[in-house]
């Protein structure tokens, strides 16, 4: 079943800025989607769009096949059905955390929907526990470090139990061991029948995430959609859209041209690496 439909999606900033230009997506219940792109492909755009946090210039977004607008959310009823079903988890960390404590935080959601106090509690504690924060439960959220912030923002949106999960950069600036436990986390969501859609240009992530792709391109536009081999084996589409980029350097009166990334495809067939990236330094 189709959970979330955009249909030719426009959007600009300050009316002149292009963000998003004619986008058509769907994402189906329990599929974890990877939306691709170079930095200001429109990425961040399309994830608000999807939340409802702001609304197309043009085209229409449905949600289980009721049309999401401005209008329809000063409904009450379908404000709160909606909200309680879609969450969003920001880039920055900063932006999500504003009540005094950890426990503040993680109670704010569930109580604003209406939840009663005491189930509002045992999702936090619960959430808490998952994330392996109960220490930090009291602690002022402008005291956590980098990795703390993003497991209590995480919280945030996990105490609502929403359906649909947004995920701007998820792994962007972290630790390597909070990197690899959100990953961990990201799965373990996934299998747990949840709808994800992460946008990142991260493809180490991607590679190990396996999710469908869809891919915008530098027009701010859909340029394809596959699977992950499809989209991460296609250098030619990964330097069309700035994923990747050709390195030139001179030997002697020699000059050569290769792909440039850091990245390195896995065959998830057999589990060994193929052995050749998609370019050296």
């Amino acid at each position: 079943m189709t959970m979330l439909r955009l249909d030719d999606v426009h959007y600009r900033y300050h009316e002149i800025v292009p963000a998003l230009d004619g986008v058509s997506l769907s994402v189906e219940e329990g599929e974890m989607l990877a939306v691709m792109g170079a930095n200001g492909s429109g990425k961040s755009t399309l994830l608000q769009i999807m939340g409802a946090l702001i609304h197309p210039h043009r085209g229409r977004v449905f949600f289980r096949g009721e049309e999401v607008t401005e209008k329809r959310l000063r409904d009450r009823a379908w404000q709160r059905y909606f909200r309680t079903r879609v969450g969003m988890l920001f880039q920055n960390s900063d932006v999500q955390l504003f009540c005094p404590t950890v426990i503040d935080e993680l109670l704010f959601g569930p109580l604003q929907l209406g939840m009663s106090p005491d189930e509002a509690g045992r999702r936090a504690g619960e959430t808490m526990e998952m994330l392996n924060i109960e220490r930090l439960r009291e602690r002022p959220t402008h005291m956590l470090s980098g990795g703390e912030k993003k497991r209590v923002a995480i919280g945030s949106v996990l105490t609502m139990n929403p359906e649909l999960i947004l995920m701007d950069e998820p792994a962007a600036g972290l630790d390597p061991k909070t990197a690899h436990f959100l990953t961990d986390l990201i799965i373990s969501l996934s299998r747990s029948g949840k709808t994800l859609v992460i946008a990142t240009h991260d493809l180490e992530l991607v590679d190990h995430l396996q999710p469908r792709v869809a891919v915008l391109s530098e027009g701010h536009g859909i340029e394809r959609t596959g699977t992950v081999d499809e989209v991460l084996k296609d250098n030619e589409l990964l330097v069309r859209v700035n994923l990747i980029h050709e390195h030139t350097h001179r030997h002697g009166d020699s000059v050569h041209s290769h792909i440039h990334s850091h990245y390195l495809f896995h065959d998830h067939d057999d589990g060994h690496d193929e052995g050749q990236g998609h370019g050296g330094a």
